[in-house]
């Protein structure tokens, strides 16, 4: 096919989960379909996940768990799975890879596929993939996702999220423009519901009315970055999508507040659980990690981040459970709140081998993990949890038990 023709066509996909916690429940037990149902903690817990049925009735994330049961009396309380989520999203990316071997896995139910190696000679051509591909994960996972097809990164992720659930956008190259004028500026990233309010002050309510006010005003509203919110109001864009490489592997999961969080036990305890879904992981591939980074990121999408090496790589969480809370407070500006953390394990197989003094407990440690790894992936997990996610969730304002 020509290249200008594969130009023509919108080659960057970003695919969206649908509530996904909950639809993996419901994956699981079919009967709570069409139900006000959602995935959180108990009493003193948080809302991680709702159903459209839910949200509908005033339920959110991340919304204590005593507040939602209020605005939704009836509302069906699902306990978090431990194992069942990372499964399910493995066994969704490894579907998007069958169709592209260029796939960024951005969060636990997020990414991008880059469609440029399949040569798809047509817009039907390509539509036709790409629905077959959201109709797959429906019929062999049961997991309703969301897909915006656009020629780059930034505008398939904002058409993604358009028309969930269960949405297919497609924004035609050269018409970026025209489909980002008449959104609300809060659908850019980089604009939060704080800045939207004041820039509605200013009579900037949709992304025309961004466009068309002069460098001076717009430098005002947004100092140095107003570049970059033209840039973006405009629908350009040149990240790539990155696949991970063999020798730079890496295992990372992220979670997204829908409102900021700033209670640091709740955000430790959610951490603790990705470490805890993250090492099961590497222990399946049969491998080892050595190195902890807490990543943060906070409403204006600024962000910051800290790790940590030990000595030597293992493949069980105990080591690596001391350094979450410092690695947090260090990575978290408490005067902030946050908007998504994120916990990433690196140094695949790196550093000198276990001291042979350490190796009999390490290896008790190892053969029970191992069998509660095998517990939780029966019926797809959740049989043993532990002990930081059994308790209730710390007092505080916005607090997430997962």
């Amino acid at each position: 096919m020509p290249l200008d023709a594969q130009a023509a066509l919108p080659r960057i996909v970003h695919l969206d989960a649908d509530a996904f916690f909950v639809a993996c429940e419901q994956a699981r037990d079919p009967s709570l379909r069409g139900k006000k149902c959602a995935v959180g903690g108990r009493e003193r817990g948080i809302i991680s996940s709702a159903s459209y049925e839910a949200r509908a009735c005033g339920v959110y994330t991340p919304m204590p768990t005593a507040r939602a049961r209020r605005v939704c009396p009836d509302l069906v309380l699902i306990p978090h799975t431990l194992g069942l989520y990372g499964a399910v999203s493995r066994r969704m990316f490894d579907l998007c890879e069958e169709l592209t071997p260029l796939v960024q896995r951005n969060s636990i139910d997020e990414g991008y596929l880059d469609l440029g190696p399949c040569r798809h000679p047509s817009m039907e051509a390509i539509e036709g993939a790409v629905r077959a591909l959201q109709r797959r994960i429906w019929d062999e996972l049961e997991i309703p996702v969301s897909m915006g097809m656009a020629a780059n990164k930034l505008v398939a992720q904002i058409a993604s999220k358009l028309r969930k659930p269960r949405g297919f956008v497609i924004v035609r190259p050269g018409e970026e423009g025209a489909f980002l004028a008449p959104l609300l500026v809060g659908r850019l990233p980089g604009i939060g519901v704080k800045t939207e309010a004041r820039l509605a002050t200013l009579g900037i309510k949709i992304v025309s009315d961004l466009l068309s006010r002069s460098e001076a005003q717009l430098a005002a509203a947004f100092g140095r970055d107003w570049r970059n919110i033209v840039e973006a109001a405009l629908g350009r864009d040149t990240s790539p999508v990155e696949t991970q490489s063999g020798d730079a592997k890496s295992y990372s999961q992220q979670e997204t507040f829908a409102s900021d969080v700033r209670d640091f036990a709740a955000v430790e305890r959610i951490a603790k659980r990705m470490l805890d879904e993250l090492m099961a992981k590497v222990r399946a591939d049969g491998a080892k990690v050595r190195t902890v980074t807490i990543y943060v990121r906070y409403p204006d999408f600024t962000h910051e981040s800290h790790g940590r090496s030990i000595e030597a790589p293992t493949d069980i969480e105990a080591p690596f459970y001391p350094l979450v809370g410092p690695l947090l407070r260090r990575a978290w500006r408490r005067d902030r709140p946050l908007r998504l953390v994120s916990v990433r394990l690196s140094g695949v197989g790196a550093g000198p081998a276990q001291l042979e003094m350490f190796a009999e407990v390490d290896d008790r440690r190892r053969r029970l993990a191992a069998v509660v790894d095998s517990l939780n992936r029966k019926g797809g997990g959740g049989a043993v949890m532990h002990g930081h996610q059994l308790g209730p969730s710390p007092t505080g304002t916005e607090k997430k038990d997962t």
